[in-house]
């Protein structure tokens, strides 16, 4: 009897290839005004968005070919090269600076946020070392400890540029891991105590993050200083209504609202297209999330722990951040630099998402047709 043909989980396609191209129709929206005015060129974010997306695409169709033991193998390299590269990103005449904070590796015309390759190549080496160590967490506090060593190293690193946000989405995403893998409750409780205690004094010891939370309390107590960007989010949402003003007429694009293609996307996409935009968003994402967990569970009841703990780590990393940046441009949480995973601009963030969407369908392709872990889908 002939196996069946491979096809690819079409409602996961369905999910992201939505939630991709909202956000190219909501990156050239949000965009054009800004890129007349400073470039002259009215699509000149929405092309390269275009672009990157294309990339991330042919990016993605490539690894999803490529067998999950290939990327196991090489967990702890991944990692460190992610380390490395956070290195090089610091040292003067490397990495760019751009606003304050030193993020980005110029590769030619464009610039590589390291941090959006660290959030992937420590999800792969947790999930590796959650395979190898697999039913020895419950007895050793030690095994718990040993693999945050480097994320340790990676997140200091992550700080001096600094950037909390990332730090605060890889450690959370890491920490769930440890649990779903097994971690004990009690060390679990210290780690996610003592993770907390790192935040609170990152916070209190810098006084621009501090200015942040406060602004983030009352934001209109200087609504033309710290508050600006809170603010204007705010006023977006709330000319929204219902159903939004329509595509293309936001009003907070106009230069009021800072990086509206970018960290506040979805303010302007709240404006334009009101609570039920918002809200389709939103059940997106959601949607994204459940099928990774779901994913996730098929591989580990198909005895795959790494494959298993790769599309858990997916999710709540993606899941995690939209939820941080959604929360952000809604004033529910304090701001943070993190993109809206798939749809603000980006080459960075949207490729390496791409390439996370890709070893999802990976696990999902590798549990279901066991015969194709040893050896590369033909299409």
């Amino acid at each position: 009897m002939s196996n069946p043909a491979i096809q690819f989980d079409r409602n996961l396609m369905l999910i992201v290839m939505t939630i991709l191209a909202l956000g190219l129709v909501m990156v050239g929206s949000a965009s054009i005004n800004n890129a007349a005015d400073k470039l002259g060129q009215p699509f000149f974010y929405f092309n390269r968005q275009v672009i990157f997306a294309v990339i991330g695409i042919m990016i993605a169709w490539t690894i999803s070919s490529i067998r999950l033991s290939v990327w196991q193998q090489n967990a702890p390299a991944l990692l460190m090269i992610g380390v490395i590269l956070l290195i090089l990103v610091l040292i003067p005449g490397i990495g760019r600076e751009v606003n304050g904070s030193k993020r980005w590796l110029p590769l030619g015309p464009v610039n590589v946020q390291v941090a959006e390759i660290i959030k992937l190549t420590a999800i792969i080496y947790i999930a590796d070392y959650l395979q190898r160590h697999r039913g020895q967490l419950k007895g050793s506090f030690f095994k718990i400890f040993a693999p945050l060593v480097l994320i340790a190293v990676a997140a200091g690193l992550l700080i001096v540029q600094p950037d909390l946000g990332s730090v605060v989405v890889i450690l959370s995403t890491v920490l769930t891991m440890l649990f779903l893998g097994g971690a004990r409750l009690d060390v679990f409780a210290v780690l996610t105590g003592f993770v907390a205690i790192i935040f609170t004094a990152a916070v209190y010891l810098a006084p621009y993050r501090m200015l942040r939370m406060q602004s983030f309390m009352d934001p209109w107590a200087d609504q033309f200083g710290s508050g600006f960007q809170l603010t204007q989010a705010l006023i977006a949402f709330g000319r929204g209504d219902w159903f939004g003003v329509g595509l293309g007429s936001s009003m907070q694009k106009l230069a009021y609202l800072p990086e509206a293609h970018t960290d506040f996307l979805y303010s302007i996409l709240a404006e334009e297209l009101g609570l039920v935009g918002a809200l389709s968003v939103l059940l997106l994402f959601s949607l994204f999330i459940w099928k990774a967990l779901k994913i996730g569970r098929a591989a580990e009841l198909a005895g795959q722990v790494f494959a298993a703990q790769l599309a858990y780590g997916i999710g709540v990393w993606l899941g995690l951040q939209a939820c941080v940046n959604m929360g952000v441009n809604m004033g529910a949480l304090p701001t943070k630099g993190l993109t809206l995973p798939l749809m603000s601009y980006g080459g960075s963030s949207l490729v390496i998402a791409c390439v996370a969407i890709a070893l999802l369908v990976r696990v999902d392709l590798e549990t279901r047709y066991p015969e194709k872990a040893a050896a590369r889908v033909k299409r």
